[in-house]
């Protein structure tokens, strides 16, 4: 039987965190414990914010701390392709559809919308989509694009969840209410979401699910905030006939407001704290993870 594979799955649009080392390592410790591999992925679609600089720190961060990857590290950005094949399968099965408001327009009629009643959000707490762009006819999206006008490509949610049907995934960790075992999914609870832009051939739910198949992924470890994001992943994996792996979501490194660390509030970065003389067992119990063995 193969071992099991793990992957720690970074995007270089800044230097690694507390919360990111917890991630690596505990990925790490886990494929180290059952014989497993651990592969090394960057997640660089987003060409405006992602760096080298970044992506080198990325390395020099985890060797540090004493992680050792298996060659071949797989670059989003160098598989764009193969993302707009998927987007494509997608497209001629009806199941996508061009949507042109921004954010601003979004948050606009959200809020004429909600003079009214509570507009529905997702599990992140951003509002459904509640734009025309579904309502267009194929003559009117053709033209609109046409223009040159940015646009977001959105899943017809209701639609792809009749072709897939009810749908599970396994959870070895713990969900925010307390969920493991088997989870139902429940992807209409985040609306006809966001699969490619005009600028960018995928998304994060996109190129995941597919890199987490071509790379042969059997777990997945990742932090709790993308518990809920799980629903989609296996939506996708089952309209482009990709395998579901076991899902472990961790509990999150969080600062002393309790909000969790990320790269968008300057969270402390490992390069710093390496400068100031922390050690990689310093932060193995920083983030309360055993010695290592």
């Amino acid at each position: 039987m193969p071992p099991p594979v793990f992957r720690f799955a970074p995007s270089p649009n800044g230097y690694l965190h507390l919360g990111h080392a917890y991630s690596a390592l505990l990925n790490a410790d886990l494929a180290r414990a059952v014989g497993g591999r651990l592969l090394l992925r960057i997640e660089d679609i987003d060409a405006s914010r992602c760096r080298p600089d970044y992506e080198q720190a990325i390395y020099e961060d985890l060797a540090w701390l004493g992680i050792s990857w298996e060659p071949q590290v797989r670059r989003q950005s160098d598989h764009l392709d193969l993302y707009r094949d998927a987007v494509e399968q997608l497209a001629a099965r009806g199941l996508i559809y061009p949507a042109f408001e921004s954010r601003a327009d979004i948050a606009r009629l959200v809020a004429a919308k909600d003079a009214d009643a509570p507009w529905p959000r997702d599990p992140d707490g951003a509002p459904l989509y509640p734009g025309a762009g579904k309502r267009l006819s194929a003559a009117e999206q053709a033209r609109a694009q046409a223009s040159g006008a940015p646009y977001a490509l959105r899943l017809y949610i209701e639609a792809a969840r009749q072709i897939a049907g009810e749908l599970d995934w396994c959870e070895l960790g713990e969900g925010p209410g307390g969920e493991a075992g088997i989870v139902a999914a429940r992807p209409l609870d985040w609306g006809d979401v966001i699969i490619a832009r005009k600028e960018t051939p995928t998304s994060y739910h996109l190129s995941v699910v597919i890199d987490d198949a071509l790379q042969g992924v059997t777990e997945v470890v990742r932090g709790a905030d993308l518990f809920w994001a799980t629903s989609v992943h296996r939506l996708l994996q089952a309209l482009l006939g990709l395998p579901a792996p076991r899902y472990r979501h961790h509990g999150l490194i969080r600062d002393s407001d309790g909000r969790k660390l990320s790269k968008s509030t300057a969270a402390t970065g490992l390069r710093e704290l390496r400068a100031d003389g922390v050690t990689p067992e310093q932060i193995r119990r920083m983030v309360g993870l055993p010695a290592a063995s």
